[in-house]
C-alpha cells in the first residue's frame, strides 16, 4: 500500500504498509483497516504582482515607522524573499526612519544602528543601562565600582566626559617643555612616516617634515595648529610601535610616553581653541588624535568626539569638492584625502554607538585623491598634475576607497538596493572589475604594502558578494549548497585575515591590523559559527577542521575577542561554544580534548562576578595609561596634573585604530534567538536597575 493502516495512524507507530494486515496489527492481534486518505486542498497562489505589492507596502510602512521591522515575516510578502531589496551598505545613514527610541526611568536613547538595531532588544537594552559611568551597579573584586579597580578617569579629572571641558573655562597651558629634542623627534617622525602615514595619507610628507624638522630645534616659535599636528604625530608614531621599539627609538617606556604625548596633544587643541576653528591643520590633528582610539574611548563619547571632527570639516567645506569651490590645487588635493578618512571614521563609530552614519552618501561630492607620489605636488602649485597609472603611494588609501565609495553608494549616487541578487552580482562584478583594473593589477604581492592592499580590496569584494547571499544561506530553508556557497566565501575572509596577521612584513601595521581591519570579518566569523551550530550535517570531518582552524586563527591573531566585558565579544564566544558542542573538530589537538581557546570560552562563560549573579557587559577598556598620566615624565620633565584634567578637553586616554570594516549583520537578531545568545534572566530583569 501506498499509505499507513488507520491504526497503525491513530496509534502513531511505524507501518510497514503490507496487505492485507501489517505486521504490526498481526503481531498486536488488531483489526488492519486502510483507508485512502482525503485530498489536501490546494492553497490559492498568489500571483507574483500581488505579492511584489504586499513587500513593496511593508517596506514602505516600515521607512515610516507604521510597522515595526520585527513584524512577523511568515506572511507572503516576507517569505518572496527574491522582492525584498538587497542592500551593499555597511549601514543605513541617518533618516533612513529604521530606528527607535529606548525609555526607561526619565532616560532615552535613539537607536539606528543596523548592528545594535538588529542584535535583538534585550541586548541594546542592557548595554542601555551601561552608558553611564555612574550608573553602573556592579562592583569589582576590590569595591572600586569598576573591573580590577582600574577607574578610567583619573582623581584629578573633575569631569565626567572630554568635552565639558570645552565649555568651562580652561587655562592656556604652555607645553614648550613637552616637546622632545630634535633627534627623538625626527626619530618619532620617521616612525610615523613608516607606520602610519601608508595607510592613512593625511599628510604631505615633504612640507611636513621641513616643519617638524624647524619646530623641533625651536619648539617656541611653533604656532598652536603646528604644535597640535606635532604632537599628534607624536603620540601616534608611539601608539604605532612596541614596547622594544619605544625603548631602543626613544629611550623610554611605550606607557610612559604614550599618556604624555596624548596628553599633550589634546592640551595643544585646547589652547587652539579647536571647537571655533577654521584652520585645516587643527583639524588634521584632530582626526590623527581619533584615528587610533576607537577602543580606549567609550563608544558614545568616540561618537561625539567624532562628531566633532565631522562638524569642523562641514564648516571647512571638505564634503564638497575643492575643484569645482576654486580652492587651491594643493588644497584640493589634501581635502580630499582628509575626507576619505573621515568617513570611514564616521561610519565606525555610529555603528559602533548604536547610530547610523552621519555622512549621507548624496550630501558629499568628493573625488577620490589622485593615484600620484607626494612630491608630486606642493604648496603653491599653480594646478594638479595628472594621476598615474601604477602603483604610488596612495596605492592602500585608493584601493580601499574604490570598495568603499561602491559600498556607500553603489553603482550610481543613491543606489544602495537593488530588487534582485542578480542587479546586486552586477555591481559587485564592476567593483570588482574597478578595484582590479586600477589598482590591484599594478600591486607587487612581495611588498607588504601592496599585499595588504590586495587582501584588503579583495576581502570587501568576497563580503559584498557574502551578504548578497546572506538572506538565503542563513534562513531555515537554504539548501546544503547555499549554505555551502556562504561558508565557503566567508572562510575566504577569515584566512585573508589569518594571512594578513600572521605576514612578517605587517607587523609595523599591526596597530592597524590588530582589530578586525579585513573587511567582512565579522560577518565571515559569525556566517561559519552559525552554520556549524545549525547544520552539522553539512560538513565532512575534514571540512569541519578546516573551518576550525579559521576560527582557532581568529582568536589567536584577536585576543580582543576574550575580553569578556564586551557584549558583542560575548555573543561570539557563546555562539563559538554552541558551534563546538554540535560540531566539535575531528582530529586530536594536543593532549587536551578541547582546544586552547574554547577552554579559554568556557571559563570567561562560566565566570560570575563577586557579589553579583549578572555578567557585566561593558565596552569601556580600562588601561594602565590614565593611572600612569602623573608620573609619565622623566625626572628631568615633570608631567602638569593640569593636562591629564578636564581642562585638557580630552579627559580619557585613547588606544587602537581605524578600519573600515563597519559591520552589517542583517541575521544577528536570528542568531540570538535561535542560540539564545542574549542576556540571561537575571540580566534581562536587571535591565535599567541602576539609577
Amino acid at each position: 500500500m501506498s499509505y499507513t493502516c488507520q491504526t497503525c495512524a491513530k496509534r502513531k507507530v511505524k507501518c510497514d504498509k503490507a496487505s492485507p494486515v501489517c505486521s504490526t496489527c498481526r503481531r498486536s492481534k488488531l483489526e488492519c483497516i486502510y483507508e485512502a486518505p482525503r485530498p489536501r486542498t490546494r492553497k490559492r497562489k498568489l500571483s507574483g504582482d500581488v505579492i511584489e505589492q504586499l513587500a513593496r507596502y511593508e517596506r514602505l510602512l516600515r521607512q515610516h515607522g507604521l510597522l515595526d521591522s520585527d513584524t512577523d515575516q511568515s506572511s507572503p510578502a516576507g517569505a518572496a524573499t527574491s522582492s525584498e531589496p538587497i542592500s551593499l551598505l555597511w549601514d543605513e545613514p541617518e533618516g533612513t526612519g529604521t530606528g527607535k527610541v529606548l525609555v526607561s526611568r526619565g532616560k532615552s536613547r535613539y537607536v539606528n544602528s543596523k548592528l545594535w538595531r538588529t542584535i535583538g532588544g534585550e541586548e541594546t537594552d542592557n548595554d542601555f543601562e551601561k552608558e553611564d559611568y555612574d550608573e553602573i551597579g556592579d562592583e569589582s573584586a576590590d569595591g572600586s565600582g569598576w573591573p580590577d579597580g582600574a577607574d578610567p578617569r583619573p582623581l584629578s579629572d573633575p569631569f565626567p566626559d572630554p568635552l565639558t571641558g570645552a565649555f568651562l573655562p580652561a587655562p592656556h597651558l604652555n607645553l614648550l617643555q613637552y616637546h622632545p629634542f630634535h633627534d627623538e623627534a625626527m626619530a618619532m617622525w620617521e616612525t610615523y612616516v613608516e607606520n602610519v602615514e601608508p595607510l592613512c595619507k593625511l599628510l604631505h610628507v615633504p612640507s611636513t617634515r621641513c616643519m617638524v624638522e624647524t619646530v623641533s630645534k625651536q619648539p617656541e616659535s611653533a604656532s598652536r595648529p603646528d604644535e597640535c599636528l606635532l604632537f599628534a604625530i607624536y603620540h601616534f608614531a608611539v601608539f604605532s610601535s612596541t614596547e622594544e621599539e619605544c625603548v631602543r627609538k626613544f629611550g623610554r617606556s611605550r606607557d610612559v610616553l604614550r599618556p604624555q604625548y596624548h596628553g599633550a596633544a589634546r592640551q595643544a587643541l585646547a589652547n587652539a581653541s579647536f571647537l571655533e576653528t577654521t584652520n585645516f591643520t587643527i583639524l588634521q590633528s584632530l582626526v590623527l588624535l581619533l584615528l587610533p582610539s576607537r577602543d580606549q574611548y567609550e563608544p558614545q563619547t568616540y561618537w561625539i568626539l567624532t562628531g566633532v571632527a565631522i562638524r569642523i570639516g562641514r564648516r571647512l567645506g571638505v564634503h564638497r569638492d575643492g575643484q569645482k569651490l576654486g580652492l587651491p590645487p594643493f588644497q584640493v588635493e589634501m581635502s580630499r584625502r582628509l575626507f576619505y578618512q573621515l568617513m570611514p571614521l564616521d561610519a565606525r563609530s555610529g555603528q559602533m554607538a548604536d547610530m547610523g552614519a552621519s555622512i549621507l552618501p548624496e550630501a558629499w561630492d568628493v573625488q577620490a585623491p589622485l593615484n600620484i607620489n607626494d612630491d608630486q605636488i606642493w604648496p603653491g602649485m599653480a594646478e594638479l598634475p595628472q594621476g598615474q597609472t601604477g602603483a604610488t603611494d596612495m596605492i592602500f588609501c585608493l584601493s580601499r576607497a574604490c570598495v568603499g565609495e561602491f559600498f556607500a553608494k553603489g553603482a550610481g549616487a543613491g543606489s544602495w538596493t537593488f530588487k534582485d541578487s542578480g542587479a546586486a552580482e552586477q555591481v559587485v562584478d564592476q567593483a570588482e572589475s574597478t578595484v582590479e583594473e586600477r589598482y590591484i593589477r599594478y600591486c607587487d604581492v612581495v611588498n607588504p604594502l601592496h599585499f595588504l592592499a590586495i587582501c584588503m580590496a579583495r576581502s570587501g569584494i568576497a563580503v559584498m558578494r557574502l551578504r548578497i547571499r546572506l538572506s538565503k544561506a542563513m534562513g531555515q530553508s537554504a539548501t546544503d549548497a547555499e549554505a555551502r556557497e556562504a561558508v565557503q566565501l566567508a572562510l575566504k575572509i577569515l584566512n585573508t585575515d589569518a594571512a594578513v596577521c600572521s605576514h612578517p612584513g605587517l607587523r609595523k601595521y599591526r596597530w592597524h591590523t590588530a582589530s578586525f581591519s579585513i573587511w567582512g570579518t565579522w560577518d565571515s566569523s559569525i556566517v561559519v559559527l552559525t552554520t556549524l551550530a545549525r547544520r552539522s550535517g553539512l560538513f565532512s570531518g575534514k571540512e569541519a577542521d578546516d573551518a576550525w582552524d579559521a576560527v582557532q586563527a581568529l582568536y589567536r591573531h584577536h585576543e580582543e575577542l576574550f575580553q569578556s566585558k564586551r557584549a558583542l565579544y560575548v555573543a561570539l564566544g557563546r555562539l563559538t561554544l554552541k558551534a563546538w558542542e554540535a560540531t566539535p573538530r575531528s582530529k586530536a589537538d594536543g593532549c587536551s580534548p578541547d582546544p586552547e581557546f574554547i577552554a579559554t570560552l568556557r571559563g570567561i562563560n562560566t565566570r560570575k562576578r563577586p557579589g553579583k549573579e549578572k555578567t557585566v557587559c561593558d565596552d569601556t577598556q580600562p588601561d594602565n595609561t590614565d593611572s600612569a598620566m602623573s608620573t609619565a615624565l622623566t625626572p628631568e620633565i615633570g608631567w602638569d596634573p593640569a593636562l591629564s584634567s578636564g581642562s585638557g578637553v580630552f579627559g580619557n586616554d585613547l588606544g587602537n585604530e581605524l578600519d573600515l570594516d563597519a559591520t552589517d549583520w542583517t541575521f544577528w537578531d536570528r542568531l540570538i534567538q535561535d542560540h539564545g545568545l542574549g542576556p540571561s534572566k537575571e540580566e534581562e530583569s536587571s535591565t535599567f536597575s541602576s539609577e
